[in-house]
C-alpha cells in the first residue's frame, strides 16, 4: 500500500496521544485480535492519509470522528473515495457512538467483517 514516508513520524505521535474514543475502541474491541481474530494497527499511513485503525488482511480502515469532523464532511467523503480507490474499505464512527454504545459499534464491525472474511463482500 503506497504512503508518504513523512507521515510515519506523525503517526507515531498520534499513537501516543489517542483520544478517549480511540483508546476505548482499541483496548476493548480491536487490540490483540479481539475482533473476529483480525489484526488491527493504529494510526496507519496510507497514501497521504493516516487511518485511525487498519486491518491489512481485510483492507479495512476504521475512522473515529470527533467534533472537528462535523465541518469536514466533504473532505472526509473525498478522502474515503480516494482510499476506496486503493481497495480500502472505510467505516466511520463518531466519538459519541464509541463512548455511549460500544456494543453497537462492535456489532456493526462484526456485521461488516464477517462477509469480508468469507470473501462475499
Amino acid at each position: 500500500m503506497p504512503y508518504d514516508p513523512e507521515l510515519t513520524k506523525r503517526a507515531r505521535g498520534n499513537r501516543k496521544k489517542q483520544t478517549e474514543a480511540e483508546r476505548v475502541l482499541w483496548n476493548n474491541v480491536l487490540k490483540s485480535k479481539k475482533l473476529e481474530g483480525c489484526k488491527f494497527t493504529r494510526q496507519k499511513p496510507i497514501y497521504k492519509f493516516i487511518l485511525d485503525f487498519y486491518c491489512s488482511e481485510l483492507s479495512l480502515g476504521i475512522e473515529v470522528d470527533g467534533g472537528c469532523h462535523k465541518d469536514k464532511q466533504d473532505y472526509d467523503r473525498r478522502r474515503t473515495f480516494l482510499l476506496n480507490g486503493f481497495g480500502v474499505d472505510i467505516i466511520r464512527f463518531s466519538n459519541e457512538e464509541i463512548i455511549n454504545d460500544l456494543d453497537l459499534v462492535r456489532a456493526v464491525l462484526v456485521d461488516h467483517i464477517i462477509p469480508l472474511k468469507k470473501g462475499t463482500k
